[in-house]
């Protein structure tokens, strides 16, 4: 399989900052690879939370994670400032796609690149539903195919 190179910042259509941290570093003075994940679901659950679309209660309905992935192009680490990039890449009936690039302070090119893949369930039963209208609404705002 060919090697992907990263994408560059006008690939995404919106921007989360997020600060990282000292600890963040592991003992090669990089982040670890488990902190990629961390900004990645830091990054969606923020923007969600922006849009409304996130039930902090879960009480209605829970937004599940039911695949992710990240490649991994160049290094970062404190005291790097990160702005990840999303964009929706497919809305299906109850489920839909993000594609994270995160950048390394002014940097063009994404040093990684991640998706995240949810599903709406109800709370109660924990089985699909589909989405509503408005959460259908916010997703499409940030729709982009690379």
């Amino acid at each position: 399989m060919a090697k992907l190179p990263p994408e560059h910042r006008t690939a995404f259509a919106t921007f989360i900052t997020l600060e990282t941290r000292w600890q963040d570093n592991d003992q090669y003075g990089h982040m670890n690879n488990v902190i990629h994940y961390s900004l990645i679901d830091t990054a969606v659950t923020r923007w969600q939370m922006a849009q409304s679309v996130f039930d902090l209660t879960g009480t209605e309905m829970m937004l599940m994670v039911v695949e992710s992935g990240c490649r991994y192009f160049a290094e970062a680490g404190f005291p790097d400032t990160i702005h990840a990039g999303l964009r929706v890449a497919h809305i299906g009936n109850s489920s839909w796609k993000y594609e994270i690039g995160l950048f390394r302070n002014d940097e063009e090119s994404a040093f990684a690149q991640g998706f995240f893949a949810q599903v709406q369930v109800q709370s109660d039963t924990g089985r699909p539903e589909p989405l509503s209208d408005s959460v259908r609404a916010s997703l499409n705002q940030i729709v982009m195919h690379p």
